[in-house]
């Protein structure tokens, strides 16, 4: 967090010198006033400057923005970055040459983005925001694939009458296959273990 504590004889000219050391504009600070200042006698005897202390706003989605393109260079894959936000979900697309480095296998280095990338914006918000991080259209391609993959691992389920566990996934991934099965009477779906290995298990219902 960027702050100075500046002075002049009026809080405005006060104001002025700490933007310039900041070399930043006024809307993109918070202002407070320390000491509003006195102009004395003949403008000289008794006078004391006005103080305030000036403080850079950071913005949440810059900062992870940054993170991003700074992580997704190091790792030889430049990114331009489309940013959308509905109130507190925010949808980050990547897009780039090398996207397929930043998805990885089964999209564990987006996962791993992800969630990286939504400590920093929590770091910097004064409300929790949820954030999804997306790269040629990964997320609908995997949620198309997981509702497959649970439709077929729920026939095997009930067809051997055992549980099926299936390989560990971040939240939102689990609850695509909740979802799936919902309104299959014949299984019901629950998680098990312990983060980042929570995993979900389809069993048969008996009847």
């Amino acid at each position: 967090m960027k702050q100075v504590t500046a002075t002049g004889h009026t809080v405005e000219e006060a104001v002025e010198s700490a933007l310039a050391q900041l070399n930043t504009t006024k809307d993109r600070t918070e202002v407070s006033i320390i000491d509003e200042g006195k102009k004395g006698i003949f403008g000289i005897f008794g006078s004391r400057p006005a103080i305030v202390k000036v403080t850079v706003k950071i913005d949440p989605l810059e900062e992870a923005k940054n993170f991003l393109i700074q992580v997704s260079e190091k790792m030889g894959a430049p990114i331009e970055i489309e940013v959308k936000q509905d109130g507190k979900h925010v949808h980050f697309t990547l897009v780039g040459k090398n996207i397929a480095l930043l998805i990885g296998k089964r999209g564990q280095t987006l996962n791993s983005l992800q969630y990286l990338t939504q400590l920093v914006i929590n770091r910097f918000s004064d409300q929790y925001l949820t954030l999804i991080l997306d790269a040629e259209d990964y997320r609908k391609r995997r949620n198309d694939t997981l509702v497959q993959l649970a439709w077929r691992l729920s026939q095997n389920a009930i067809k051997t009458g055992k549980n099926v566990s299936l390989e560990p996934m971040p939240s939102y991934e689990r609850k695509v296959i909740h979802t799936a099965l919902a309104e299959n009477n014949r299984v019901k779906t629950y998680s098990d273990g312990t983060e980042p290995h929570r995993f979900i298990v389809i069993a048969p219902v008996k009847r």
